[in-house]
């Protein structure tokens, strides 16, 4: 019978250690299955990200506002991420895919010095689709330019994206010094 409560506080005190490793989620939204086109012309997918954590934002490349420290952030954070040795993907979706084609994307992204090993820059689907892919599983907001204007209305957040597909939290994307909040939880998670 000792043994046996012996085991039994054991069996409490690691799922206790375990617990104490989890993040603090702010979502739960799942990903539905989606294949678009990369900066290098291939396609990523949903099951390409499966049993990876994966970090999420919305773009575009000629945004006058936001995406320009948004994006410095996520570069930022790619770089912190190799320093650690943290192995999760990044992926930036535009939000105007009319624009953003694959070699724009590529030519946006090296002003960022981004390294596609881990960090993929995606479109090759109508505004609609995003729009809707944004709104509904990330809770994001997208909304088209007013007439006579090219500046797409959307939100600033990042994303944490389990790798089961289902976001966890959001993070504000043009703050850089959430970038270490980010980093915190993908150390926890890796």
């Amino acid at each position: 019978m000792r043994n046996y409560l012996i085991l039994i506080g054991l069996f409490f005190v690691l799922a206790g250690c375990g617990q104490s490793h989890a993040i603090e989620t702010t979502m739960s939204e799942e990903v539905p299955e989606f294949e678009y086109t990369t900066q290098d012309e291939e396609q990523l997918g949903l099951d390409d990200l499966k049993g990876e954590w994966w970090i999420a934002d919305f773009m575009f490349t000629n945004c006058k506002t936001v995406c320009m420290p948004m994006t410095n952030n996520m570069s930022h954070l790619q770089e912190m991420m190799e320093e650690e040795g943290i192995d999760a993907q990044l992926v930036s979706f535009s939000v105007d895919p009319d624009f953003d084609t694959p070699e724009v994307l590529k030519d946006y992204a090296s002003n960022y010095d981004a390294d596609f090993d881990n960090w993929s820059f995606v479109t090759g689907y109508d505004f609609e689709t995003i729009r809707e892919f944004s709104i509904k599983h990330f809770k994001n907001l997208v909304q088209a330019p007013a007439d006579g204007d090219d500046q797409v209305l959307h939100g600033t957040s990042f994303f944490l994206v389990s790798p089961e597909g289902e976001v966890v939290k959001n993070y504000d994307g043009v703050e850089i010094d959430n970038m270490d909040a980010i980093l915190a939880d993908l150390k926890k998670v890796n």
